[in-house]
């Protein structure tokens, strides 16, 4: 198994770090966004893999536990990873790609859908370096009518 980390692989390494962030949530159209704070550490896993431990505000209030986990697969030439929080039970799994300026990572993944019907829905995460030290999370859920509808921003700022 080939174990030397690729530039991909370099690239998530500019997660690495300690963070705080601002988050702006609409969960259902047409209400008022939402804002909460949070913290997150970043570290690398033997140079191929990131791990974030993220923890902030509920929306609604409560505090939330997450952990990402990011790789790259070079015979796939594919982004992967996981995303679980302690306000859910759905394990999500991420399949993505990097933009051509290699400033954006998109990650596309299924989840329980917000409609509360049971369904399943098509959900993307984008992450976007804006600088070394601050970054942007947007989600994005794929609606009825075929369009990406975002309901989530996340702003994330290098500690000192």
């Amino acid at each position: 198994m080939e174990t030397e980390p690729k530039k991909e692989h370099q690239w998530l390494h500019k997660l690495v770090g300690e963070w705080t962030f601002d988050v702006e949530a609409t969960m259902e159209a047409g209400c008022q966004p939402e804002h909460f704070k949070g913290s997150e550490r970043v570290r690398s896993l033997g140079g191929l893999w990131v791990v974030a431990e993220g923890e902030g505000e509920m929306p609604g209030g409560g505090t939330a536990t997450t952990m990402m986990t990011l790789g790259y697969d070079p015979r796939k030439n594919r982004y992967l990873g996981t995303w679980i929080g302690s306000m859910m039970n759905h394990l999500w799994l991420y399949d993505g790609a990097l933009d051509a300026a290699e400033k954006v990572l998109t990650l596309d993944s299924e989840g329980p859908s917000m409609t509360g019907t049971g369904q399943m829905a098509k959900f993307r995460d984008v992450i976007e370096f804006l600088g070394d030290d601050h970054r942007m999370l947007s989600s994005h859920m794929l609606d009825e009518s075929g369009e990406w509808r975002q309901f989530m921003t996340a702003h994330y700022r290098r500690k000192g």
